[in-house]
């Protein structure tokens, strides 16, 4: 972490901890507000509730990933209450001929009062430090295409769209974008890529 980006949040007291279960239950109701501060316009409300339950309730995909050890997980705290949180898994998004390794930043979320104040900044350092720690030689993460906001952060950080696929959530169908950083120096023309 560069000093500049430790500066701008210590006014703020951000820390970054290894959630343990206790903190996990903190998180879950801010996971949600973030996905739907984000993305509940987009949806139909009975489809997006559906969604969020089967997401963020107790026993949803959001505790099958704690149980799971493959999975990393950071959260960003303010006096141990919970302001945003990254998750780093084996890659799971169909990527087009992934290296052995790749992994994935599946979730990088951060409650919309702390945008511009480092925070993500630093969930995304740690989850690139950590891929790099697993020896991971790419990192993948899949971002809603009208997302340019998250766009240009991941471009910051040397992810390049190179696919794509669907994200569905009820009857809607997005498409989405799939993006790569490559961690092992290697530009995609070295190895023959598209």
């Amino acid at each position: 972490m560069s000093s500049s980006m430790g500066d701008e949040v210590s006014d703020r007291s951000v820390a970054l901890m290894a959630p343990d279960r206790a903190l996990l239950e903190r998180l879950r109701p801010v996971a949600e507000r973030i996905f739907t501060e984000t993305f509940g316009r987009l949806y139909d409300p009975g489809d997006f509730k559906r969604f969020c339950d089967g997401a963020y309730r107790p026993g949803g995909t959001m505790s099958r990933d704690f149980d799971d050890p493959r999975v990393h997980w950071r959260v960003a705290t303010v006096q141990g209450d919970p302001i945003g949180y990254a998750k780093l898994t084996p890659l799971r998004a169909p990527a087009s001929r992934p290296r052995a390794g790749a992994m994935e930043l599946q979730q990088i979320y951060v409650l919309s009062d702390w945008h511009g104040a480092g925070v993500a900044a630093r969930l995304m350092e740690w989850g690139l430090a950590t891929a790099r720690a697993q020896g991971a030689p790419d990192i993948y993460l899949t971002v809603f295409d009208h997302n340019e906001r998250a766009k240009r952060f991941y471009a910051r950080y040397g992810f390049e769209e190179v696919g794509r696929c669907t994200f569905q959530l009820g009857e809607r169908i997005d498409d989405d974008r799939i993006w790569r950083a490559r961690l092992d120096g290697l530009k995609a023309d070295e190895l023959g890529d598209p």
